[in-house]
């Protein structure tokens, strides 16, 4: 039985791969993400190259879960390399690394979720309901940690071509709470909205900014938090 509810729109995968070198994190995360979806099919690897070897042999893997330290994967690196191999793979990252940076470096490379492995049960368990449900799953308390101490991802020339003028002040408000980690859920009673209403103005706002993918949203509310905040205070 699945306990998720689930964005209509989106097509939740029926394969998840998780790759870690502790096999203690590997079965921890596949009976939380069991639990929430019986029917999910679980795959493991305990290395970069057994993990790509999985995702050869297995095409229908619709989900990735993997650690950023371990045999063969070179941080940033492997995960570069995964992306280019698998342009549209969903991936969330599992890391022992909470410094701010690694999460917008992780959110750059199109991530859809990023999991310290200090979080709690129930932590984890939320994120993975998010990710599975179609959400992004990013920690608030990093990202805004990050923005306190003046991080900030690279700006990308070709981002910055579509500027947020064009948007309603609920397509940016919408778009400002997601850059700071908010789930679906969040937005909607921090504006006191239905969840649909929230993914409608988030899907409008999508298209006027030219963005394909959720993570690429997550990606540019974080990159363009100055010029949306403006946009949202104008009489």
């Amino acid at each position: 039985m699945s306990m998720i509810e689930r964005n209509p729109s989106f097509r939740s995968p029926r394969t998840i791969l998780i790759a870690d070198d502790h096999w203690v994190v590997r079965e921890s995360l596949k009976q939380v993400a069991q639990g929430l979806d019986s029917s999910l099919r679980v795959e493991e690897a305990g290395g970069f190259d057994e993990a790509l070897a999985v995702l050869q042999s297995n095409p229908d893997v619709g989900l990735l879960i993997i650690d950023l330290v371990m045999p063969g994967f070179s941080e940033m690196e492997g995960l570069r390399l995964i992306r280019n191999s698998y342009p549209s793979l969903p991936i969330v990252i599992v890391s022992v690394h909470e410094g701010p940076n690694y999460v917008l470096r992780a959110i750059q490379h199109g991530v859809i979720g990023y999991i310290p492995k200090s979080s709690g049960p129930e932590e984890i368990q939320n994120a993975l309901q998010r990710v599975l449900s179609g959400d992004v799953a990013f920690p608030r308390e990093l990202i805004a940690r990050s923005w306190a101490e003046g991080n900030a991802l690279d700006p990308s020339p070709p981002r910055e071509a579509v500027r947020p003028t064009g948007l309603s002040r609920r397509e940016t408000e919408v778009l400002l709470l997601l850059g700071q980690g908010s789930a679906i859920q969040d937005i909607a009673e921090a504006l006191d909205i239905s969840r649909q209403t929230v993914r409608v103005h988030l899907g409008n706002a999508m298209r006027k900014l030219e963005l394909r993918t959720r993570e690429s949203a997550v990606r540019y509310a974080i990159e363009n938090t100055a010029a949306l905040t403006q946009q949202r205070d104008r009489p």
